[in-house]
């Protein structure tokens, strides 16, 4: 190994940004686990103390999602301004601290107010902080940077569903809520010593370079471009490339949404064993994970905006199959091409957003994405149960790969439109 590779190997290792993906990668994880995903176990031994339906206590979390998406436009101003260190820091005591709540809640409103801290402490500890935190300290490396984050933290769901359950059987829910309420707060320890503002601060540029004045010119990143008539968040979304891409993951996340909520049921209305129903939907989270690596191996050579509309497009096929195959051989085909696109938004978004607006306004434009993605999140479940009520499963999914291909279409036209913006932007 040569004294360059050497240097560049050193420099990597030792890069605070580094630091920072792996705290925020673990953090993640806990966050993603603790306020979204462990509701799940908590649901039935909740409903029965508090006397309650199930679509009664599921409006709770419907209530912090909602509050999340809200919450994300204040913090993305916030983050632009000030950093993600005391943001997601204050966001880690306030998710532990309303964790408490829940665990306390005797009644529907007690239960309702502790996921409105819920919510707001999503907003401000979930992905979008951590994407800001990523698209500061990164160019080159950005698209490894987001894997490595993603795939980690796409494991939140098989730490936390069975080991929510271990607790509750051991120590009751509500002890067994105190026990991760202490976890999430203790994420604000990390979040505390290691996040920093920018690079600049510590005498770096992105990536890890000393501040040589060396221009840092990415290796894979779109070209640098006059973005004078954008500025501001709001001028941001005057590019069409921003507005599509907005919607092409509100749609995804629709069709995702859809799936996760109803496969099961439609699994097993159509004679499949409640294993392999319980399994494909296990699948999807599993595959996902691979699907961001494809991606990022992908992307590097044929573009990051091209790859993820195929694998959205693929999301597409794998409905169709779901209904054209013959069991078992259909839940399989579906599962192993719809996974593959399940996570593929949560690299792509930051990082094509990252290519479209200036640094210092992507944590605000990336906090009003985030505000959409969480509306479709809300909606898919409505929308959909309301059309697998009145007309069946197979109208249901339909919905679900129109999305699917509609986010493909977008995505293609967000990437093409940026690419427009560039060559009238770049220097004659």
């Amino acid at each position: 190994m040569g004294p360059a590779r050497e240097a560049t190997v050193r420099r990597r290792r030792d890069f605070p940004g580094w630091r920072m993906v792996w705290a925020l990668s673990v953090t993640e994880t806990v966050a993603y686990g603790v306020l979204y995903y462990s509701f799940a176990v908590f649901l039935v031994p909740m409903r029965e103390e508090l006397e309650a339906s199930t679509a009664q206590v599921s409006g709770a979390l419907t209530l912090s999602l909602a509050l999340s998406g809200l919450g994300a436009v204040v913090v993305g101003r916030w983050l632009d301004r000030f950093g993600a260190r005391w943001v997601m820091a204050g966001g880690s005591l306030l998710g532990g601290a309303s964790v408490v709540a829940w665990s306390q809640a005797q009644d529907l409103p007690q239960l309702y107010l502790a996921f409105v801290g819920i919510g707001l402490a999503s907003a401000a500890v979930l992905y979008e902080p951590a994407y800001a935190v990523i698209n500061t300290w990164f160019r080159r490396d950005r698209p490894r940077a987001l894997l490595t984050l993603t795939v980690v933290a796409g494991f939140a769901s098989t730490i936390f569903l069975p080991a929510s359950q271990l607790l509750i059987d051991g120590l009751g829910w509500r002890s067994a809520l105190l026990v991760l309420a202490g976890v999430v707060a203790a994420c604000a320890l990390p979040h505390a010593l290691v996040l920093r503002r920018s690079p600049a601060d510590m005498g770096l540029v992105p990536d890890g370079r000393p501040d040589d004045g060396t221009p840092s010119a990415p290796a894979s990143a779109a070209p640098e471009v006059d973005l004078s008539p954008y500025r501001g968040a709001g001028g941001a979304w005057r590019r069409p490339a921003v507005r599509w891409l907005t919607l092409a993951a509100a749609l995804q996340m629709v069709a995702n949404a859809t799936v996760a909520v109803f496969l099961v049921a439609y699994l097993l209305e159509a004679g499949a064993p409640a294993g392999l129903a319980a399994l494909a939907a296990g699948g999807l989270g599993a595959l996902s994970v691979t699907g961001r690596v494809v991606l990022t191996v992908l992307a590097a050579r044929v573009g990051i905006g091209t790859v993820t509309a195929a694998m959205v497009v693929g999301q597409a096929v794998g409905v169709a199959m779901l209904f054209a195959l013959p069991q078992p051989a259909a839940t399989v085909v579906f599962v192993l091409l719809f996974g593959i696109g399940f996570g593929v938004l949560n690299i792509a978004r930051p990082a094509l957003l990252g290519e479209y607006v200036p640094g210092p306004v992507f944590a605000a434009v990336s906090g009003q994405q985030a505000l959409a993605v969480q509306f479709g999140r809300v909606v898919a479940p409505l929308a959909a149960g309301a059309l697998i009520t009145a007309f069946g499963y197979g109208p249901g999914f339909t919905f679900s790969a129109g999305c699917a291909l509609a986010a493909a279409i977008l995505l293609v036209a967000s990437d093409r439109a940026a690419a427009l913006t560039r060559e009238r932007a770049a220097p004659r």
